[in-house]
């Protein structure tokens, strides 16, 4: 066999074996625009929910049940 065929085997075997081991490493993670993203989401859901929690009629209930789960008797 001549040698350029060789060499070309090599350059073959060499290509598939870096296609095999990059399958192992797929990143299944977030990119940096990705976490941005999810923080801003974060924060909007937060503030939100702490809108909610905070309001008067809520504020109210949630003392009700408190006031009840402390004066029950066991």
């Amino acid at each position: 066999m001549s040698s350029t065929g060789v060499g070309m085997r090599r350059k073959i075997k060499e290509a598939a074996a870096g296609r095999l081991r990059g399958k192992g490493r797929r990143d299944a993670g977030m990119v940096t625009s990705e976490y941005a993203m999810g923080i801003i989401a974060a924060v909007g859901f937060a503030l939100l929910l702490y809108e909610v929690v905070t309001s008067g009629q809520v504020r109210t209930e949630l003392q009700d049940i408190v006031k009840k789960a402390l004066s029950a008797r066991m």
